[in-house]
């Protein structure tokens, strides 16, 4: 089952994730009349900054999570095609782009996710993403499953290996090559941002898929002991795999 999140919280923290959605953007090439597909929109904070450069095109947004879905039909325009979908599921009429940000690494089946995003792009259509990559935010994954094996916390989660596909630039370049896609081209790059609310964007954002897990009163607990096991003041360091690629003519 695809995690739900706390979009509202999602929402006030979320300007680090937003800013490097932006700047991946900028790398898709567009001449106004395409129809664009946003696997994973959030709370369509890029699907917004997407839509002012399709004056004459059309754009739909996708994501699992029943809250954020909400969130981004509030935010966006009736024009804008929101939709709940599973991206391991997904069934769309064919787009010319795709552009996705922070999203594919929640997916753990990355043959079925690239494949699927294969048959939904028109030939020659292209494929512009960013994800988490293989060692991002390490210091906060080790410390949640260091967390994790301890009690009280341990009879919820000691078996979970958590829910995270870190991939290289290296594999998802080979994958992606071996589902047909071409011009393809995958590297890495980082980024370390220092947290205004620590605490806040722990719970929300890195820790989520650990909470929603536990029992509701163990939550403010976990997260103490989280930044607990961090340095301060808490620098998070985001490796990002970048993606580019395009389904042949």
């Amino acid at each position: 089952m695809a995690r739900d999140w706390d979009a509202a919280t999602y929402e006030r923290l979320s300007q680090p994730i937003a800013q490097m959605g932006r700047d991946v953007l900028a790398r898709l090439e567009l001449a106004g009349d395409e129809t664009v597909l946003d696997a994973g929109c959030g709370t369509g904070k890029v699907t917004a900054a997407l839509l002012e450069r399709l004056p004459n095109g059309r754009v739909i947004a996708v994501d699992a999570a029943p809250s954020m879905v909400e969130e981004a039909r509030q935010r966006l325009p009736d024009s804008v095609d929101v939709r709940r979908a599973d991206l391991l599921d997904l069934r769309t009429e064919p787009v010319d782009a795709i552009l996705s940000t922070a999203t594919f690494h929640w997916i753990a089946d990355h043959d079925r996710l690239f494949g699927n995003l294969l048959q939904a792009l028109k030939p020659g259509g292209r494929l512009v993403a960013q994800c988490g990559g293989k060692g991002n935010v390490a210091a906060v994954k080790s410390a949640g499953l260091t967390i994790a094996s301890r009690a009280p916390f341990a009879e919820h989660l000691s078996d979970w290996p958590g829910d995270w596909h870190f991939a290289s630039p290296q594999d998802t370049e080979a994958r992606l090559l071996r589902l047909g896609f071409t011009d393809v081209w995958c590297w890495r790059s980082e980024l370390k941002v220092e947290l205004d609310d620590p605490v806040g964007y722990l719970g929300a954002i890195c820790c989520g898929s650990f909470l929603e897990r536990l029992p509701e009163d163990l939550h403010e607990a976990f997260v103490d002991q989280v930044m607990a096991e961090l340095a301060e003041p808490v620098v998070l360091d985001y490796v990002r795999l970048n993606i580019l690629a395009r389904r042949p003519l």
